[in-house]
């Protein structure tokens, strides 16, 4: 990648289109919560220090909060994405540093 910001804008776009929040089964992909963004900033240090795991992940998507109902409640975005997304999302970050 020619540089970090350009980096972490493909990788948040790559989120963005494919991993979703569920709600009531409404599918509310992370681009449109605005979400795409913060996960891929910080994310992004695990690729280039070729240190990517599961575990950290995880992490990461417990400790960002989204607020529901106005901000009348914060759940972490773990909390929000399906099983399936989780993994996907796990398969974009292997394929996204593969091509780094």
């Amino acid at each position: 990648m020619a540089n970090t910001t350009e980096a972490i804008e493909t990788l948040a776009a790559e989120i963005g289109e494919n991993i979703y929040i569920d709600v009531a089964k409404w599918h509310l992909y992370l681009r449109d919560a605005h979400l795409h963004t913060t996960v891929a900033e910080e994310i992004y240090p695990m690729l280039v220090d070729d240190n990517l795991e599961e575990n950290r992940v995880l992490q990461i998507l417990q400790s960002i909060p989204v607020k529901l109902g106005g901000g009348k409640r914060e759940v972490p975005l773990s909390d929000l994405l399906p099983a399936q997304c989780q993994t996907n999302l796990m398969e974009i970050l292997e394929e996204f540093q593969r091509n780094m």
